[in-house]
């Protein structure tokens, strides 16, 4: 058998659960993301800032993969969400079928929203389904202009941008126009949301996961939890 027919199998395979999961969440009135970025452009920390602005407004479960320890996952189980961890040793991203065995520790009907944390790498995680309604592919600043140039894979796939770390801006050498238009080029209905998580500056995020639970349809045996609009300032 030749090397193209086993990679066709397998993302065969991984689409066939990945639809599984996709149905499991829908029948739950669960929004799924999978978040997308490299190491240290800030996912972990954006979570953490997420959970504590969100707390009390909408029901947040977390799937954190890792290639080793629990030390993320640790980070947002402080801030009071529900949180399994997958560790991947060499794998360079999840899959759909990790994510089902994720699910399964997971009470899905007390849920909202579920953020899948892949793990960090912005070329192996893009072409697996997991499930999710939506793709978040997250840059930072500091990781230069030219990312989205250099991952047109995950910009085209992605139904949001995040460019994080903007307060460094005036630290690093990043042309915020060459980004958009690399950004514009690539997939030119896709919105991108400048953030930073340290100031903290996410309130468009925020209202963007708040209308997203909204769309959902509520589930058929109990109904969907009512949602306030996200306020600017929190804690």
């Amino acid at each position: 058998m030749s090397e193209i027919k086993i990679v066709q199998n397998v993302l065969r395979h991984n689409d066939e659960i990945a639809e599984m999961n996709r149905r499991r969440l829908r029948d739950a009135g669960v929004f799924c993301i999978d978040l997308i970025g490299s190491p240290g452009c800030g996912k972990t920390s954006l979570l953490e800032a997420t959970l504590r602005r969100l707390h009390g407004r909408i029901n947040i479960g977390i799937v954190a993969g890792d290639l080793a320890t629990d030390r993320d996952a640790l980070r947002i189980q402080a801030c009071g969400a529900k949180v399994v961890q997958i560790n991947t040793g060499k794998g360079c991203h999840l899959d759909a079928n990790q994510v089902r065995h994720a699910l399964d520790e997971i009470d899905l009907d007390g849920l909202d929203l579920l953020i899948i944390e892949n793990v960090g790498n912005l070329i192996c995680p893009v072409g697996f389904d997991l499930g999710q309604d939506a793709k978040v592919g997250m840059f930072s600043v500091c990781g230069g202009d030219d990312k989205a140039a250099k991952h047109p894979h995950l910009v085209r796939a992605a139904d949001l941008l995040l460019l994080n770390k903007i307060d460094l801006m005036k630290y690093v050498r990043f042309h915020p126009v060459t980004f958009r238009e690399d950004v514009e080029r690539l997939n030119p209905d896709v919105d991108v949301i400048e953030l930073s998580v340290t100031e903290p500056r996410i309130d468009r995020w925020l209202d963007w996961l708040l209308n997203k639970t909204l769309e959902v349809p509520a589930r058929t045996d109990t109904e969907a939890p009512e949602h306030t609009p996200f306020i600017q300032g929190g804690i």
